[in-house]
């Protein structure tokens, strides 16, 4: 650590020199403005950007859809306002691709198309954005999948199966604007400071966020066994696996609100019920694995994907529990 120290200038004017090889590494001169940003107990100094616009390019000529399409989403990810895509001459199939893609993300728009390149733009503002909203629709939108998605296989419903499935879509879109704000917020203290909350709790939120949206998949993969089982869910089966699904969906919301309630006290509490939840969702499990056993094996294998689904929504709902509990924890000094 390069130590400093502090003088009083004009009699109430605090100043301090900055190290000479940091300025001339980012070409500071006499005269260049620099920006102060507090952060977490600290002063952070930055640059002045020459402009407020990251803008990234990429050449897609030897790229295929799937990688064509991880692309996009890795560039809006990553934080990119303008994303240009350049090759020698830009197939249908790619634009589509990239059409597809822009409209399953957040924000996105095509602002150009010629033989030669596609200039997508991300028309959120940073400061406009709630990582906290975003996490908070995704709870909703899991757990109601989850949900319809144990409602159709009890009832043999393909189309309230098929719902589930599309709206897999919307938590995805939701991911990763969350994942976006995160990687915004280590990137630049401003971007932190302009979502209104500190690093860490990014961080937590986007952590939580990565198991909501892992909930949502299992809803999904619950939601093609309707599509795919012949028969009916015997009436004990479907029972059992009712209320395994509503002790999961426990764990994940007694562990949601522990991650958003702002009392530290009150949020272990809630956390530590969730995990303790955890312990009597895996007793249900295994006493729904028993009734299996009298099952035809093909619809036993399928149902007991339910089972393993509903299990593995209930340990990321732990893992939630966990998160709040780090971030209800007493922070060390900086």
């Amino acid at each position: 650590m390069d130590r400093r120290k502090v003088q009083v200038t004009g009699g109430s004017t605090f100043t301090v020199s900055i190290p000479k090889e940091w300025a001339d590494d980012r070409d500071l001169a006499a005269g260049d403005e620099v920006g102060f940003l507090a952060d977490s107990g600290s002063l952070l100094l930055t640059p002045t950007p020459d402009g407020d616009v990251d803008e990234g390019t990429l050449d897609i000529e030897d790229l295929d859809e799937e990688d064509l399409r991880r692309a996009v989403m890795t560039m809006y990810v990553s934080g990119f306002d303008v994303i240009r895509l350049t090759s020698d001459r830009i197939s249908a199939s790619q634009r589509r691709v990239i059409r597809n893609a822009a409209q399953g993300l957040v924000g996105l728009e095509i602002l150009e198309e010629t033989t030669d390149r596609v200039v997508v733009r991300d028309l959120l503002d940073s400061s406009e954005l709630s990582i906290h909203d975003a996490v908070g629709r995704m709870r909703l939108i899991a757990l109601s999948m989850l949900d319809d998605a144990i409602t159709a296989l009890r009832r043999g419903d393909v189309e309230l199966a098929a719902d589930v499935i599309e709206r897999d879509d919307d938590v995805d879109r939701l991911w990763y604007v969350v994942s976006r704000i995160f990687r915004g917020a280590l990137r630049s203290p401003r971007i932190a400071q302009e979502i209104g909350l500190p690093r860490e709790d990014s961080f937590d939120y986007q952590s939580s966020a990565r198991q909501l949206e892992r909930i949502a998949d299992h809803a999904a993969k619950i939601s093609h066994v309707p599509l795919e089982m012949e028969g009916d869910v015997p009436q004990e089966v479907g029972a059992s696996l009712s209320e395994l699904h509503e002790a999961a969906a426990t764990v994940v919301d007694t562990a949601m609100d522990a991650l958003f309630t702002d009392d530290p006290e009150r949020a272990m509490e809630l956390a530590n019920e969730a995990r303790r939840k955890v312990d009597a969702v895996d007793d249900l499990v295994r006493s729904t694995d028993d009734l299996l056993r009298d099952l035809e094996p093909r619809q036993a294998q399928r149902i007991g994907l339910v089972v393993d689904s509903l299990s593995r929504s209930a340990d990321y709902g732990g893992n939630v529990a966990e998160t709040a509990l780090q971030m209800a924890a007493p922070a060390p000094n900086p």
